[in-house]
């Protein structure tokens, strides 16, 4: 469970940084659309699970809603999920 949540985390932090970095720069200056609907796709689903994992792993180690909101707001940041791993997921074995 552990390994899935960390590699989760670190994939939604390369989207996030997809988006902003990259396919959102080519969608509207170069108006090149399409990356930013593949990788948006794929950083929705990765948000989603990144939340419903950082939820069962809370609850599996009973961290209480104070980590699990430090975790949400993680993924609401730019480079927040690699906070989030190394800070709380890298040494939580």
């Amino acid at each position: 469970m552990l390994k899935a949540f960390r590699l989760t985390a670190i994939l939604e932090g390369i989207s996030y940084l997809l988006i902003f970095g990259l396919t959102m720069p080519l969608k509207y200056w170069a108006e090149i659309g399409e990356p930013n609907k593949i990788v948006g796709m794929a950083h929705g689903i990765l948000f989603i699970l990144f939340i419903v994992l950082a939820g069962v792993f809370c609850w599996e180690r009973k961290w209480g809603l104070r980590r699990f909101l430090i975790l949400f707001v993680a993924s609401l940041l730019p480079f927040g999920t690699f906070y989030a791993d190394r800070k709380y997921l890298k040494n939580a074995s």
